[in-house]
């Protein structure tokens, strides 16, 4: 892989996939960068919670506002009963008074008397009589004039008493009765019927015989005290509204404060979910140590490096992940190290060694004091890998550059080896050895000019001519090829084909060599009564056939040198048709992956792109 690292003076281009600058600027830029945050949607709307609150304090508060006003409703109408049959137990008594003052024949205005009276009470704000006319007869209190009290005319009009609010010179709220005012007692009852009944009381304000007119009665009583109990109610009211606010405004801030730390609890949650899944998604191994060396975490693919499974790892010394003396990282950071890109070769606990680079850097608090050291490990393997295909790119060049030449200048002596061969075996009769001599010249001239061709098949090849070819078929006719000789060699052929019809695009003859020399070189490779499969199938937008065979295998060397020009381990061989294979290979943007092992057989398998348009060059940019 490729990546672009811009510093502040150039532009570098190396196969780093991270920039070769301190580690702990990296990091800054990606954890805090606004830009690599997820933002946390949350919902603008109240949670079910906050407005079922709402709701439960709206609810009370209608509550309590009814009931409120339904005690004030209820205490009004008390309040007017109460004073209402007041004013009617006091009008009551003035005509009782009347009655007993006409029937005892007392001089005087002794009605008026009893009126002043009467008014002197806390609770009585005025007492009036006025005849139908309106004129006042007698009043005490704070009413002195007619104009203050109900029309007589209305009074008079009606059987029932009336009533109503108003007020007086203070401004003190006053209920007001008045009904007609008639002491005179049945005829026949009482004392007045014993001294005549035709007597009528005349009471004041008219002469003794004359006729007595109707008259009316107004009585006004302070409402004060009902007032006064009113208002404790509706401050009582207000206060137990006030205390509601409060309980629900109270309880409405600690659910928002539930609901934010739910929220920050999520955000956090995503936050951290989010960063573990970049680390363990970066392309390098990321280690964090504490100040004493201990492992605070690392990602998967630092575990997959030092060959680490689980988190055991976690808690524990560096050297238990990598390995007292098996990687220099751990002597380093004790020291106190920072580094960058530092090139080491570090060993497994299977004995693999793993090329790495290694950045080191402190990590610092808000206040500059140590936290402890962040490490980034690149595995090497991928861009050792690339170097070596481009150096075996280069010689397999250079090589061809050779063999062309040296093919040319070979041929042509060749061909004069043999005829002067064929002439030799002209002249049998004169030596009897002539002729086998000239047979064996023949037979060594032509396995020459077979190498010199496939050298020079090596050293130019064709390019592929891509078409539709059916994946089963091809498969096919490669085993008809080959299956006589394997049958001849006692050696038993299994063939593997797709289990559905797959097409792809790709050179036939060439793909076909391919198997051809496979499955020579496991012929070759097996000895009789083994067991020789050719197979394939399509995964993932790649086409993947194989040859697996049960012969002596191969050694890590051999393994490593098989694609070599010219490198064989049999005595026949040329060492140039794996080489071939993998030229062929490479030209249609595939790759082969080997896995073999001494005495346990090998398997080939070749992975190519099923479109052209997938396949790259030789060491272009991943």
């Amino acid at each position: 892989m490729l990546s672009v690292c811009v510093n502040n003076r150039s532009i570098v281009l190396k196969f780093y996939p991270f920039c070769p600058f301190p580690v702990k600027k990296n990091l800054k830029r990606v954890f805090n960068g606004k830009k690599m945050i997820p933002a946390s949607h949350q919902s603008k709307r109240l949670s079910l919670s906050a407005l079922g609150l709402i709701l439960a304090a709206i609810i009370l508060a209608l509550i309590l506002g009814v009931v409120t006003w339904r005690n004030l409703d209820r205490e009004e109408r008390l309040m007017e009963s109460f004073l209402r049959e007041e004013g009617l137990t006091l009008i009551r008594a003035f005509e009782a008074g009347a009655r007993t003052s006409m029937m005892m024949n007392w001089e005087g205005n002794s009605l008026a008397t009893l009126v002043r009276e009467t008014a002197r009470t806390e609770s009585v704000a005025y007492v009036a009589i006025a005849d139908a006319s309106g004129q006042l007869l007698t009043a005490a209190g704070e009413r002195r004039s007619s104009d203050d009290i109900l029309p007589v005319a209305q009074v008079l009009a009606q059987e029932q008493p009336r009533t109503r609010q108003t007020k007086d010179g203070a401004g003190r709220s006053v209920y007001e009765v008045a009904t007609e005012f008639n002491p005179v007692l049945p005829e026949g009852a009482g004392r007045e019927g014993m001294m005549g009944r035709g007597q009528r009381w005349c009471g004041m304000g008219c002469a003794p015989g004359e006729p007595v007119g109707r008259r009316a009665i107004f009585v006004g009583l302070y409402t004060g005290e009902f007032e006064a109990a009113r208002d404790e109610d509706v401050r009582q009211s207000l206060l137990m509204g006030a205390l509601l606010l409060l309980l629900g405004s109270t309880g409405f801030y600690f659910l928002f404060l539930s609901q934010q730390t739910r929220v920050a609890k999520t955000t956090l949650a995503n936050m951290e979910l989010y960063t573990r899944n970049v680390i363990d998604s970066m392309p390098a191994g990321l280690i964090t140590l504490d100040n004493e060396g201990r492992i605070v975490s690392l990602n998967d693919k630092a575990r997959g490096i030092f060959g680490q499974q689980g988190e055991a790892a976690e808690g524990s010394p560096l050297e238990a992940l990598t390995g007292a003396e098996r990687c220099e990282i751990a002597p380093l950071i004790r020291e106190g190290h920072e580094f960058v890109e530092r090139p080491m070769e570090c060993r497994r606990p299977s004995g693999e060694s793993i090329p790495v680079k290694v950045s080191a850097s402190r990590l610092t608090g808000r206040d500059g004091e140590p936290l402890g050291t962040v490490l980034v490990v690149r595995d090497l393997r991928e861009i050792k890998a690339m170097e070596e295909a481009l150096e075996r790119s280069r010689r397999h060049a250079a090589l061809g550059r050779m063999a062309a030449g040296i093919a040319h200048e070979i041929r042509n002596p060749l061909g004069t080896l043999r005829g002067f061969a064929q002439y030799f075996a002209k002249l049998g009769e004169k030596d009897p050895h002539a002729e086998e001599y000239a047979e064996l010249m023949v037979g060594e001239v032509d396995r020459l000019n077979r190498t010199i061709s496939a050298l020079l098949q090596f050293a130019r090849p064709r390019e592929p001519e891509p078409a539709n070819i059916n994946l089963g078929d091809l498969l096919r006719r490669t085993a008809r090829l080959l299956q006589d000789d394997l049958a001849a060699r006692n050696l038993s052929f299994q063939l593997v084909p797709p289990a559905e019809t797959v097409n792809f695009t790709a050179d036939s003859d060439l793909l076909t060599q391919v198997l051809i020399n496979l499955l020579q070189n496991a012929q070759a490779a097996t000895e009789a009564g083994g067991e020789i499969r050719l197979g394939a199938r399509e995964q993932d937008a790649e086409i993947r056939f194989w040859v697996e065979d049960t012969g002596k295998g191969m050694t890590s060397e051999e393994r490593s040198r098989m694609f070599d020009p010219f490198f064989t381990t049999r005595k026949t061989g040329t060492g140039l048709g794996l080489a071939m294979v993998q030229q062929i290979v490479e030209q249609h943007g595939g790759r082969i992956e080997v896995e073999s092992a001494p005495e346990k057989g090998a398997r080939v398998e070749v992975i190519l792109p099923r479109e052209p348009t997938q396949r790259k060059e030789i060491g272009s940019p991943a």
